[in-house]
């Protein structure tokens, strides 16, 4: 199977499936984020303790790349401390900033690298990016 269908193929898994869709009653912060070029939004509850990841929940309306993008974001950032989340969170943006040139760290993005294809479409950068920079807001309010 050639890498792009594969990539592709991890992109619809999500967007079919997503990873801890469904917004949580308990949190410590809720943000809600939208691209007004297309429309997409996410709303993220976040729970952290001692500055690790606890809880991420989301919902969200939008295009398979911005809510498959919020399901891998919510699965690689569970169980990691402020630093660590950032640290991969900077990882994905430097990746959708490549205009294709990058592939990502795959050991640091995980399935997240499968969304390298987007940062060649710069109209398609901002859905891929929404759930994080949701994120981004949470933590950032949380661990302030």
């Amino acid at each position: 199977m050639e890498l792009d269908s594969l990539y592709q193929q991890v992109i619809l898994d999500h967007y079919r499936t997503p990873s801890n869709k469904g917004l949580s009653a308990f949190k410590d912060i809720q943000v809600h984020h939208n691209n007004p070029s297309c429309g997409d939004e996410v709303t993220l509850n976040l729970t952290m303790k001692d500055g690790v990841v606890k809880e991420i929940t989301w919902d969200g309306v939008g295009c398979s790349i911005s809510m498959a993008s919020a399901s891998v974001m919510s699965e690689l950032l569970l169980g990691k401390n402020y630093q660590d989340s950032m640290k991969i969170l900077d990882a994905f943006v430097e990746l959708m900033q490549s205009k294709g040139k990058s592939s990502g760290d795959e050991q640091l993005l995980e399935d997240g690298v499968a969304f390298a294809g987007v940062s060649k479409f710069p109209a398609r950068i901002k859905c891929a990016l929404l759930g994080w920079m949701a994120f981004k807001d949470a933590a950032t309010q949380v661990m302030a």
